[in-house]
């Protein structure tokens, strides 16, 4: 820890109760052995501008607070420079922190601030834009493209959920190509899972996947019925046994995935790609502070 003698933070304050949670975040870093400049962005737009200010300080460490969508779409901009990554899980899922052991409250998280060791992880990679933990192709997208802002703020992930209950209904499976000519696999598909970490939705659903196995996991789940993706997400959510039948896995470094039809990508919860893409893994390019492995 001794290498870290300062640190931004950057807090999506439009998060849920984002304003609070930075207060308590602010509380719970005093006493650390290194300086934080602090920072609440309300404005989504000012993120970006916010964290390449906070970077010309050339801090040790760069704390970033907000959902799994906050942390992707800032982590691309860390990339060249000697920092670490910090997390504080501000989102409604926190697949990342869950990926990487972080306690989902603001002091277990702080904790692992102060006193945990910097791990080298790998990044996700569609076409150029880089993230943290899963892109989605299927309903996720379809969920985070309609779903009002307003729903997540008051109700948390219990909204999401009903809202998901409600795009369902106007869901449709599709059918996938992974890879490239002779050797490309045709499937009909409910959902794609295009996987740096394990967790998607808050669920630990993609078990093969390793945030350094240097490898990009597609988990699909098949078939031409929805009641596929049902059961598969009713035996993730209850670690059934069967939450394997209905899934199908590539590896690799560099998968390419299309759709007919075409169809839009989320990315860790924000809807910003299109089919085809180019599924890629960008090897150790960061480091996190992750809690003490034991």
């Amino acid at each position: 820890m001794n290498r870290i003698r300062s640190a931004a933070m950057i807090v999506n304050a439009r998060s849920r109760s984002g304003q609070d949670q930075f207060a308590q975040a602010c509380s719970a870093l005093q006493g650390a052995a290194f300086e934080v400049d602090a920072h609440a962005v309300e404005d989504p737009d000012q993120l970006v501008p916010t964290l390449k200010r906070a970077l010309e300080a050339k801090p040790d460490l760069v704390i970033l607070g907000g959902g799994d969508g906050t942390i992707s779409s800032l982590v691309d901009y860390l990339l060249g420079h000697d920092v670490i990554l910090g997390v504080l899980p501000f989102g409604t899922a926190n697949s990342f922190c869950r990926t990487l052991g972080i306690p989902l409250d603001i002091p277990g998280a702080v904790k692992v601030l102060k006193t945990g060791q910097p791990r080298r992880i790998d990044l996700g990679m569609i076409d150029g834009d880089y993230f943290a933990n899963c892109a989605a192709i299927g309903l996720s997208p379809q969920i985070a493209k309609t779903v009002p802002h307003g729903v997540k703020k008051l109700f948390g992930r219990v909204g999401y959920l009903a809202w998901a209950t409600l795009q369902f209904a106007k869901f449709h499976p599709f059918e996938l190509i992974v890879g490239q000519g002779d050797t490309a696999k045709r499937m009909m598909a409910t959902e794609v899972r295009i996987s740096n970490g394990r967790f998607h939705g808050g669920t630990e659903l993609v078990e093969e996947a390793r945030l350094d196995s240097g490898e990009i996991i597609v988990q699909v789940v098949a078939g031409k019925g929805k009641r596929s993706l049902v059961r598969n997400w009713a035996a993730g959510f209850f670690r059934l046994d069967s939450r394997r039948v209905d899934t199908v896995t590539f590896h690799g470094q560099s998968l390419r995935i299309e759709t007919n039809p075409p169809l839009p990508i989320s990315i860790d919860g924000e809807v910003l790609a299109k089919t085809p893409v180019m599924a890629k893994i960008a090897a150790g390019v960061i480091e996190v502070m992750a809690p003490v492995e034991r």
